[in-house]
């Protein structure tokens, strides 16, 4: 359909020849002409009109709308735009499919729609439009040069048009209808922002409370948290005036009540009660302390204070000076600090010290004392074999021997806490074990004491030496009926135990068997509960005890691996457990050594390297060798003996040394004789063992404990030389 001219030409000026605009040609190609000069005239005027209107309306606008002007004709597009261009951006597109291209990049104040256009016309192109939920809400104005019937307006409002615009258009009532839609877009936008502006300080505002809701949660768990903590440890927290007399603290912070069994308004109702409670070895110390702690600036002490149960606990009382805003003092803030269980470990590390070198100064002194028994039971071997002695002489010399026995079993018990004995650990059957002791305790008991085994279910095999643990529960059961002058029941216990790490008794973490005494005498008095393992300590009456045996038994126990428990209370008993370690599971059932034997007649005579520091042992020793009809070359000291081996070890069947030497220990002697005489037998003789045996390179030598008699060491002799008796 031909196009009617889209401007109307000005009243106040001639005809134009334009086929647009004066003849209303509506030919094709009268659409693709330029824009008639009357036209141009026409928009030079409008121009003039224009700064005022674009001024008052742009002002402040930081993004102008866009209005979108869709028409096939290129001349009616540069028309409208030359008249919108100051409200608006304007966009044009010459048919429907360019026109939603457009769309799709951004939105416009409105659309101006030509309803006749080639391929989707304007009444299509705003369906496809208002389809659209991006879309929909954009107003469209249909430019229409004919029918304008009322069949055909309908159809357009339809179809989501808001108006229309008749062609030859009034370039005023374009103007006019297109800046009513710009304005509305402005003030949409204007809210929109307001909106979206008052929304972003909504959320701003809510996740703000959020945020302040969930710090404040937080706070409340981390404050219930630490209270929980406060209230689980031995602490308490506390404020006082700085004049305060009597002390009265109010405490802040902690379970007053757990740490020492008062509460807090009995000790309100009793202001005295704080220093009452003191221990008397200590209140005048803290009394000082407090009533210098102003002057100090706070105070820091330790103390002992009987809490509610009666018993003494260790507290440390540490506080702070706090002064007013004039600087004079005004209160304490202060921490009072359950310490017990430190001075407990404290004391523990303290006695395992002193036991350790109470230890290390009886080893070394049984192992000298050894050494003077050997040499003594020595010499009187000799002189009994040598000499023909008359019956008084005999006599005397038998006693003599007993009394040097006597003090070689007194060493064996000093080794035995020194922890130097030699053991022989085995697997143990903890039943089979307590229904041999029965009968043998039975008879030593007597009829006033009642002995009573309680084993906990299935114990398990206890890793020991058989004979000493015979001897160590011998000793305890022993004490505890002496605890029971009048007569009662020893119950002994046997039941499986975990250690874990850090237990009080410094075990290392695994299964023990825990075998345990317990009487109901006399008890043990606290202030000399710690004494009672030290060698010679003694509560019996002279003669009536050595004081070895519970030192014996903690000293095996902790050879053994295990530990020794202690629990007594004066008039009521007490209990002492012995920790040892489980057998290993894959450990073989080691048989109990064979009875010792008679040292048999003929043995051989051998060339043997005796290696002794000792004069007296050395001698002796050399003396019993000769007496068993060998050929002794006896030294000092390890480097003479090492040397003579290189001169002549061919020579010698068997080299017998001792084995704490200076500069040359006697296992190392042996491991450089072996050097020299891989086959060289070797018999080690020592005033204690370090430890159940020898290195593992020298498994094969044979140890012989002083003091020892002739036909010990002819025995020893035999095994050395492999000889089977």
């Amino acid at each position: 359909m031909p196009a009617r001219p889209i401007i109307s030409p000005s009243r106040s000026t001639s005809s134009c020849s334009s086929p647009c605009c004066a003849c209303g040609s509506r030919g094709p190609a009268a659409r693709r002409r330029a824009l008639p000069s009357r036209c141009w005239r026409w928009t030079e005027e409008m121009a003039t009109t224009r700064p005022a209107e674009a001024g008052a309306t742009d002002a402040g606008d930081e993004e102008r709308p866009r209005v979108l002007v869709v028409d096939d004709d290129e001349h009616n597009l540069l028309a409208i735009r030359t008249v919108l261009e100051d409200l608006a951006d304007i966009e044009v597109a010459s048919s429907g499919d360019a026109a939603l291209r457009h769309l799709l990049r951004g939105e416009f104040a409105v659309i101006l729609l030509d309803v006749f256009m080639p391929g989707m016309d304007g009444y299509e192109t705003a369906q496809i439009i208002r389809g659209r939920e991006q879309t929909r809400r954009i107003p469209i104005v249909f430019l229409s040069a004919v029918n304008k019937e009322k069949e055909h307006l309908l159809r357009g409002y339809s179809m989501g048009a808001v108006d229309y615009v008749f062609k030859p258009v009034e370039p005023v009532v374009l103007r006019s209808k297109v800046a009513v839609f710009v304005d509305l877009f402005r003030m949409h936008r204007e809210v929109q922002r307001k909106a979206e502006h008052e929304q972003a300080l909504l959320d701003a505002n809510l996740r703000a409370n959020a945020e302040r809701l969930r710090a404040e949660k937080k706070l409340r768990v981390t404050e219930q948290r630490q209270a929980a903590i406060i209230e689980s440890l031995p602490i308490l927290l506390y404020l006082e005036a700085a004049e305060s007399d009597p002390r009265l603290p109010q405490f802040v912070g902690g379970n007053f009540e757990a740490v020492t069994g008062f509460s807090f308004d009995s000790l309100a109702d009793a202001p005295n009660l704080w220093a009452e409670r003191l221990h008397p070895e200590d209140r005048e110390r803290v009394l000082r302390a407090l009533s210098e702690r102003i002057q100090s600036g706070g105070m820091s002490i330790e103390y002992r204070w009987r809490c509610g149960d009666g018993r003494y606990r260790h507290f440390l009382d540490q506080a702070v000076l706090l002064r007013g805003e004039n600087g004079a003092p005004a209160q304490f803030a202060g921490s009072l600090l359950d310490v017990t269980d430190r001075k407990e470990l404290e004391t523990q590390l303290l006695q395992a010290h002193k036991m350790d070198a109470i230890g290390k100064l009886t080893g070394g002194i049984a192992h000298d004392f050894n050494n003077l028994l050997a040499a003594v039971l020595g010499g009187l071997g000799l002189i009994e074999r040598r000499l023909p002695l008359e019956e008084e002489h005999r006599k005397i010399l038998g006693m003599t021997r007993h009394a040097a026995e006597q003090g070689s079993e007194l060493v064996s018990r000093l080794l035995a806490f020194s922890r130097r004995q030699q053991l022989r650990p085995a697997e143990i059957d903890i039943t089979g074990l307590a229904n041999a002791l029965t009968d043998i305790l039975a008879h030593t008991l007597g009829g006033l004491v009642e002995l009573e085994w309680r084993i906990a279910g299935q114990p398990w095999p206890a890793y020991a030496d058989a004979t000493q643990l015979e001897l160590a529960l011998m000793n305890l059961v022993i004490n505890a009926r002496d605890a029971m002058p009048q007569g009662g029941r020893i119950i002994l216990g046997a039941a499986n135990r975990r250690a874990r790490s850090g237990n009080p008794h410094n075990l290392r973490p695994g299964n023990y068997v825990v075998l345990s005494v317990e009487d109901h005498g006399t008890g043990i008095p606290p202030e000399i509960l710690e004494q009672v393992t030290e060698p010679f300590f003694t509560t019996k009456e002279v003669g009536k005890g050595t004081g070895l045996g519970l030192s014996m038994v903690y000293g095996f126990a902790r050879q053994s691996g295990g530990a020794l428990e202690i629990r007594s209370e004066v008039g009521k008993g007490t209990r002492i457990s012995l920790w040892l370690p489980r057998a290993p599971r894959t450990e073989a059932r080691t048989p109990a050594p064979p009875a010792p034997q008679a040292a048999p007649s003929g043995t051989p005579a051998l060339r043997i390297m005796l290696v002794d520091d000792h004069d007296a042992v050395r001698e002796t020793t050399a003396g019993m060798l000769r007496d068993l009809g060998h050929k002794v070359d006896a030294e000092g000291d390890g480097r003479a003996a090492l040397r003579r081996l290189e001169r002549d070890g061919a020579d010698y069947d068997l080299i017998v040394t001792d084995y704490a030497m200076p500069v040359i220990s006697g296992d190392e002697v042996l491991r450089q004789a072996r050097r020299l005489r891989p086959d060289l037998p070797g018999i080690i003789i020592s005033g204690y063992a370090e430890g159940s045996s020898m290195p593992p390179d020298l498994d094969q030598a044979i140890v012989l404990t002083k003091p020892f008699s002739i036909e010990q060491m002819d025995r020893a002799i035999r095994q050395g030389r492999g000889s089977t008796g």
